[in-house]
């Protein structure tokens, strides 16, 4: 499966965003999508994660309540809802897809990678 991220943007403080990852490829249902976020000089963080089924996602701590995601598999595309954007949320902003494991936050367990789309908060 191939993956592209889309929606970033530069916001200020407060504002929300919604980003998409678009797959290609058949049997998208079947893959776990997470999001994943890269701030300049630090690593590859989790951010959160829906699994094929069922749909039940998780987050990290520090988007917890603020971040939703979702997914429509009629338009093979994950969402990442981000409100209440903080200048902490800066970042590239990258999806992955896995079929090995439900709801995991590693990195390592995910198979493909998207290009990243940029996040910038700042007032």
């Amino acid at each position: 499966v191939q993956l592209q991220a889309s929606g970033g943007g530069s916001v200020q403080p407060g504002d929300s965003l919604r980003l998409s990852c678009v797959a290609s490829g058949r049997a998208f249902s079947d893959y776990a999508i997470g999001w994943f976020r890269q701030a300049a000089g630090k690593e590859r963080e989790f951010v959160a994660v829906i699994p094929w089924r069922p749909n039940v996602a998780g987050y990290a701590d520090s988007v917890k309540g603020r971040f939703d995601i979702s997914r429509d598999d009629a338009k093979n595309t994950v969402y990442l809802q981000m409100n209440r954007l903080e200048p902490e949320d800066t970042a590239v902003y990258y999806c992955a897809g896995t079929r090995r494991a439900i709801r995991s936050r590693a990195r390592s367990d995910y198979d493909y990678w998207g290009k990243g789309t940029l996040v910038t908060v700042s007032s």
